[in-house]
C-alpha cells in the first residue's frame, strides 16, 4: 500500500501540540552549564513554565523520583536529593501561570488510588482545570525497597493494577454530580455533599469505601497521559489515555508506524482513530545557521556524556565495573553478558546488549582514523560510542542550555 505523506496534504484542522518536560538530573541535561540554573530552585521552574506558556506550549511536565537511583548498590552519581514532589511543585506553578497544562508523573505501583485521586483533584482545582496525570508503573526492586515491597509485580500485573487504580480514581472524580455545590463559609460539611455519591470498590488490588470531599474542576478531571511502549502499555493507552508520550520521534517512518499501531488498538476497543493525541519526544537544537546548529550539537553531545557517564553506560551493557578504566581508551574486546534488565537503564530498555556493542564496534570501524569531533578523538571510545543512544531512549531531550524535552503532536 502506498502512503501519502500526511505532511504533504493540506489540512485545515491540523493542530500542533507542544509539551515541555523539565527533567531532573540525567545525562541528557547539562546542569554543569551555569545557564541551566538549578533543578531544585523554584525560580528555574517558574522560568521554564512561563517561557513555555509564552511560546504557546500546551503543557509543562514533571517526572517522579521515589528514591535516589542506584546502580549495583551505589547511588547514581547524576541523581540528586532536594527536588520537590511533582504535584506540590505544579500547585505552586498554578499560581504564576494562566493557560499552560500542568502534568504530574505519578506512580500507580507505589501509591494508593483514593489518596492520589484527591491530590490530583486538588491540583486540578488550584489550576482551574489545567491538571494532567502521566500514569506510570514501576517494577524495579531498588525503588520498591523504599516501600518494603521490592519488585513485587510482574510486567503485565503492573498494568492490571494501573487499570484498576485508574478505575477507582475516575470513580472518585465523578462522584460529585451536578447537584453537588460547595458550602458557604461556616456551612456544615454535609451542605456541600448533597449530590455526592459514595465510592465503593473491591477488586484484586484495592478495597475502597469513601465519600470524596473535593468537587470536580472546570475540565471534569485531570487529562490522562501514558508513556509505556510495550504491548501492554499501548493497550492500556488505547483503553484509557487522552495523550501518549512516544519514544518514536526521531525517525518519521518509525513515528508513523507507532501512530498506525495505536490507531489500530483504538479501533479494537471502540474508540475513534483521532481520540488520542501522540506527543513524540523530539530533539531540537537551534542555531542561526545549519553549521552553527551542527557545531552546537557536537558540543552538546560531549557535555551530555561525561567520561564518568560513558563508563557507567558501558559498564551497564557489559555488566562490569569500568569506573577505573580510561574513558578515552578503546572499547572492550570481550562481549557483554546477556542478563535480564533490572531497571538500571531506566526507560532505556536493552533486550540484547551485544547488539548495542556490535553497533559501537561498527561505528569504531567506520570512523577509525577520522576526527570524532571537537575532542579530536580519532578512535571511538566509551565516550564517543555512548554519545547518541537516542534511538533507545524514551524521551530524547531538547538540547541546549535550557534542560527540557519538547514533545510535539500533530493531528493527521
Amino acid at each position: 500500500m502506498t502512503r501519502t505523506d500526511p505532511l504533504d496534504v493540506p489540512r485545515s484542522d491540523a493542530q500542533l501540540h507542544l509539551g515541555v518536560f523539565f527533567q531532573g538530573v540525567s545525562h541528557w541535561t547539562i546542569w554543569s552549564d551555569q545557564a541551566s540554573g538549578s533543578q531544585m530552585d523554584p525560580v528555574g521552574y517558574r522560568r521554564v513554565a512561563r517561557t513555555a506558556e509564552r511560546g504557546l506550549f500546551d503543557a509543562f511536565f514533571l517526572g517522579e523520583g521515589l528514591r535516589l537511583r542506584e546502580v549495583d548498590g551505589r547511588i547514581h552519581d547524576l541523581d540528586i536529593a532536594g527536588r520537590p514532589d511533582a504535584i506540590t511543585q505544579l500547585a505552586a506553578l498554578a499560581a504564576v501561570t494562566e493557560r499552560i497544562g500542568l502534568v504530574s508523573t505519578s506512580n500507580t505501583t507505589f501509591n494508593e488510588p483514593a489518596d492520589l485521586a484527591r491530590r490530583l483533584s486538588g491540583l486540578d482545582l488550584l489550576s482551574e482545570g489545567r491538571a494532567g496525570w502521566n500514569v506510570v508503573t514501576t517494577d524495579n526492586a531498588w525503588t520498591g525497597a523504599n516501600f518494603r515491597r521490592g519488585g513485587y509485580l510482574d510486567h503485565a500485573d503492573r498494568y492490571r493494577r494501573a487499570e484498576e487504580f485508574l478505575t477507582v480514581a475516575r470513580a472518585v472524580w465523578d462522584a460529585w454530580g451536578d447537584r453537588a455545590v460547595s458550602g458557604s463559609a461556616g456551612a456544615p460539611a454535609w451542605a456541600a455533599l448533597g449530590g455526592v455519591r459514595q465510592v465503593r470498590h473491591q477488586g484484586a488490588q484495592f478495597e475502597v469505601n469513601l465519600v470524596p470531599t473535593l468537587p470536580r474542576s472546570a475540565q471534569g478531571h485531570p487529562v490522562i497521559f501514558q508513556a509505556g511502549d510495550s504491548g501492554e502499555g499501548r493497550d492500556f493507552a488505547a483503553r484509557n489515555a487522552d495523550v501518549v508520550f512516544s519514544a518514536h520521534g526521531n525517525d518519521f517512518d518509525d513515528a508513523l508506524a507507532f501512530a498506525d499501531d495505536l490507531r489500530h488498538r483504538l479501533r479494537a476497543v471502540g474508540r475513534p482513530d483521532d481520540d488520542l493525541r501522540i506527543l513524540p519526544g523530539t530533539e531540537i537544537i537551534i542555531g542561526a545557521t545549519e553549521e552553527e546548529a551542527l557545531e552546537k550539537k557536537r558540543w552538546i553531545r560531549l557535555q551530555q556524556v561525561t567520561p564518568a557517564m560513558a563508563l557507567g553506560i558501558a559498564g551497564l551493557l557489559w555488566g562490569l565495573d569500568l569506573s577505573d578504566r580510561d574513558a578515552d581508551g578503546p572499547l572492550l574486546e570481550q562481549d557483554p553478558v546477556v542478563a535480564e534488565n533490572d531497571g538500571s537503564f531506566g526507560a532505556w530498555r536493552v533486550t540484547d546488549p551485544r547488539e548495542v556493542v556490535a553497533e559501537w564496534r561498527e561505528k569504531r570501524r567506520r570512523t577509525a582514523g577520522r576526527s570524532a569531533g571537537p575532542s579530536s578523538r580519532s578512535v571511538p571510545s566509551a565516550v564517543t560510542s555512548a554519545l547518541r543512544p537516542a534511538s533507545r531512549t524514551s524521551s530524547p531531550t531538547t538540547s541546549g542550555t535550557v534542560p527540557w524535552t519538547a514533545s510535539m503532536s500533530r493531528r493527521t
